[in-house]
């Protein structure tokens, strides 16, 4: 795994080493929540991984909460509530908007939640 024993690296980087060094083409990959263990650097890297997977024939069930990883070109998204399952485009997704919101209103946002000072 990198020359180093998975045993002897952080979580994300052991899951990381996992990924590039263990699976292959022609698979049927799933993966909880991937973004857990992976700083947003490591998300992109992960996408690289993902995509490079996809392009081996392999294809991938991913449940994430991660804006990133969903933003994966074509991929069919779920989007999961109390009444329906529903295929949502990329930018109608809850974590997209959520995310989005924030990184354009952060001040006004953390405003709302935290109240003023």
């Amino acid at each position: 795994y990198g020359g180093k024993s998975l045993h002897e690296q952080s979580h994300g980087e052991a899951f990381f080493a996992l990924v590039l060094n263990r699976l292959g083409g022609n698979g049927l990959y799933i993966f909880d929540e991937p973004e857990s263990a992976l700083s947003p650097t490591r998300q992109l890297s992960f996408l690289t991984a993902m995509h490079e997977l996809v392009e081996a024939n392999s294809q991938l069930i991913v449940a994430t909460h991660s804006p990133i990883l969903l933003a994966y070109p074509d991929a069919t998204i779920f989007q999961f509530s109390e009444s329906a399952i529903e295929i949502v485009p990329y930018e109608e997704t809850d974590h997209y908007r959520v995310t989005k919101s924030f990184m354009d209103r952060r001040e006004i946002m953390l405003e709302e939640l935290l109240g003023g000072e």
